[in-house]
């Protein structure tokens, strides 16, 4: 069997394997903020407020109205894997948590029998434009744990291992291991916490002219690698480019080699779950029965109610990262030296 089985190019969202469901990398070049912490309102006219997924002038505000991001929606049945490389997220959910997190920080949501979750994008910076990076990933959950009860974890960019090599290559180990670098730990209920699951999410930096050979996993693993920055590189004999991706056979040891530029890679990988996907909007279910119920919950029960006064709540531009969980625990870290 060959190494690379399938290459693709990539539209929006990512095509994604079991037991991944959807993944969208967003690249928001936002100006400077204005006193709300988002962008001045003339650099608004002419936007479809409220679904802008534009990327006019480099930046969307998709559901936001005066502040980018997804303000309060609900979801039932999978998790949130969300990645964000650079610019800040200010979570707030029906749990009572919320928290500010990024540049390189990682929060794990896990939605079970029903949350409702605001992400908003905040522009902290007023004399300086307000890059926002991200990869928002879901995970599915297994039948036994599809009605779970909701989870919220932060998993902080200095608990994230990052494997450096000598040729310059990196990678961040957000799920899984790597040569001995183990992840920190995955929500309970998670399928990324069953060992046999052999799930990772990895995120590979290679310096031009370099090359890393991606160790093999166990047989009937689900593997994509998705290059999201150069052009020219090559998996194995597959040229592959910006906005591609390329099936692995999973027990093959893969030789990456970056170019004559800088690459970067996502690697998603997961023994698959196999159980049917019945998918409508924010809620992934096995029986179209469970996708009915799903909507009737929620009309009904508005999973828990939600406990802030906006649908869209950020924290103040001064707040550093910080995280207050639904058991009352606060969690806070050090704003970053790329963030000042």
């Amino acid at each position: 069997m060959p190494a690379v089985l399938e290459h693709l190019k990539l539209d929006f969202p990512w095509t994604c394997l079991d037991p991944f469901l959807f993944t969208v990398h967003h690249l928001d070049l936002y100006p400077e903020s204005d006193e709300h912490q988002g962008p001045a309102p003339e650099l608004l006219s002419g936007r479809p407020i409220g679904t802008d997924f534009t990327y006019q002038d480099g930046w969307s505000m998709y559901h936001g109205d005066k502040i980018p991001g997804f303000p309060r929606h609900p979801h039932r049945g999978f998790e949130t894997v969300t990645v964000v490389r650079h610019g800040f997220v200010d979570h707030s959910d029906s749990l009572g948590a919320t928290a500010r997190y990024g540049e390189g920080d990682v929060q794990w949501l896990t939605t079970g029998s029903g949350i409702m979750h605001a992400e908003m994008f905040p522009l902290i910076h007023q004399d300086a434009p307000n890059t926002m990076e991200l990869f928002q990933i879901w995970l599915n959950l297994p039948p036994a744990n599809k009605m779970v009860p909701a989870y919220f974890g932060m998993l902080w960019s200095e608990e994230i291992p990052t494997v450096a090599l000598p040729s310059g290559v990196s990678v961040d180990v957000i799920a899984g291991n790597l040569d001995g670098n183990q992840a920190p730990a995955a929500p309970p209920d998670s399928w990324a916490s069953q060992p046999a699951s052999d799930l990772a999410i990895w995120l590979i930096k290679m310096p031009a002219a370099t090359t890393w050979s991606l160790p093999p996993a166990s047989a009937g693993v689900n593997r994509m690698l998705y290059c999201f920055v150069g052009d020219g590189t090559t998996v194995e004999s597959t040229t592959v480019g910006k906005e591609e991706a390329v099936r692995l056979n999973p027990e093959a040891s893969v030789e990456i080699n970056a170019g004559d530029g800088p690459a970067e890679f996502l690697l998603l990988q997961g023994q698959p779950i196999g159980a049917p996907v019945f998918q409508m909007g924010p809620f992934v279910m096995n029986t179209p029965e469970e996708l009915q119920q799903a909507f009737v919950d929620y009309r009904t029960t508005q999973f828990g109610g939600w406990p802030w006064s906006s649908s869209d709540p950020v924290h103040d531009r001064s707040q550093g990262r910080f995280a207050l969980h639904a058991d009352g625990q606060v969690e806070h870290r050090e704003m970053t030296p790329r963030s000042q």
